[in-house]
């Protein structure tokens, strides 16, 4: 906004010339250069009170009122932009969260951080929806969803880390098809990616599993109760649940990668990823870019330093160090250390084989993955 500010005339008659500049279009800016000036016109009461010459009286205001101007407009330059972000009151991001505040990398970022707990996933896509935050965490097959129907949201990658297949490790299950007439229990609902995958696995085997397994869905935390009380043969719960198991003794029978590669996609496709408007992105992209580059620090520094990860350990609410150091251990392998558009391809496949297995339930009628679906940094 040019705008152009004129100081009222004295009771002697004096008017001010007009000073131009670029200042930011808000109303705040407004309010903030008014009180500057009516400081600036009191002070001139004041010196007339001591008769000051008017000539030098002239002088001076014009000095201040530049020089106030000058410091309003390099203040305005010098805020940061602020990044609203939604997170689970219970993920992993608030170990992120907790890590850049330890580290103290939010000092010299290029922006402020405001953080807003959400009880849900789905409580997250809504204050997105609303603009209530800039950005959530989330899985790209949504944004490509959202996308299809005219939405402009975009995913950078935060994990690849997925579901995990768990069964006891005396257990007589020793591959997909050992399933077969087993109890097996799934973490989420019908849609949920990990169990389409599986199946989409099982199928390449002549095995149905909807047909040839008592499954049931449930609460993560549940599923792992009841396979501790030998109520299900097996468990496909989310990365953090299962490593919860694994400090128990249990044992990984498929990874989310194990299942990908017996799908014939050997890259690591991140699942989860920030996710915001990418018309915000494009406004915002040096704040963006700086809150990128140090999450990825902060994330970095949490598995390869003891004194960064310390801080954490509370918010893992448990006091059993195996399953302390089995949930960092989890957690770092699924970083995402390279993101690029080859990469992406990946998606492609993935993408394809959740359309066919969930009838298009869960990724809506578009047969294709929609241009700017994934964010690049460069």
């Amino acid at each position: 906004m040019s705008a152009a500010w004129m100081l009222p005339s004295s009771p002697h008659g004096w008017v001010y010339g007009v000073l131009r500049l670029t200042l930011p279009d808000t109303s705040l800016s407004k309010l903030r250069i008014a009180a500057r000036i009516k400081r600036i016109s009191q002070l001139k009461y004041w010196l007339l009170q001591f008769n000051c010459r008017v000539p030098d009286l002239m002088k001076l205001s014009k000095i201040l009122f530049i020089t106030s101007l000058l410091c309003s407009v390099a203040s305005f330059a010098a805020e940061k932009p602020l990044l609203r972000i939604g997170v689970l009151a219970f993920g992993t991001t608030n170990w992120e969260l907790l890590a850049l505040e330890q580290q103290k990398l939010l000092d010299n970022a290029d922006f402020k951080l405001d953080v807003h707990k959400v009880a849900n996933p789905q409580a997250g896509k809504i204050a997105l929806q609303a603009d209530a935050v800039d950005m959530i965490i989330t899985d790209w097959i949504w944004v490509n969803r959202m996308r299809a129907s005219g939405s402009d949201y975009s995913f950078y990658p935060y994990s690849s880390a997925s579901g995990v297949l768990v069964v006891a490790k005396d257990s007589n299950i020793h591959s997909i098809a050992d399933l077969k007439d087993k109890r097996l229990g799934i973490g989420g609902d019908e849609l949920d990616k990990n169990w389409l995958l599986l199946q989409a696995l099982a199928q390449q085997q002549n095995l149905d599993l909807n047909q040839n397994v008592q499954k049931s869905f449930g609460a993560p935390p549940l599923l792992n109760q009841q396979l501790l009380q030998q109520n299900v043969d097996a468990v496909l719960n989310y990365w953090h649940y299962a490593a919860e198991l694994e400090a128990k003794g249990y044992q990984i029978l498929l990874s989310g990668q194990d299942i990908l590669k017996g799908l014939g996609i050997n890259s690591a496709m991140p699942n989860l990823g920030y996710v915001f408007k990418q018309s915000w992105a494009e406004q915002h992209k040096a704040a963006l870019t700086s809150f990128i580059k140090v999450t990825e620090h902060a994330r970095d520094q949490l598995c390869s330093s003891d004194a960064a990860w310390q801080p954490i350990i509370p918010l893992l609410k448990t006091d059993d160090a195996t399953t302390q150091n089995k949930l960092r251990q989890r957690y770092c392998e699924g970083r995402v250390t390279d993101w690029n558009k080859t990469q992406a391809q990946t998606a492609d496949k993935i993408y394809a084989l959740l359309r066919t297995v969930s009838g298009s339930k869960l990724t809506g009628e578009t047969n294709a993955i929609q241009a700017g679906t994934f964010w690049f940094t460069e």
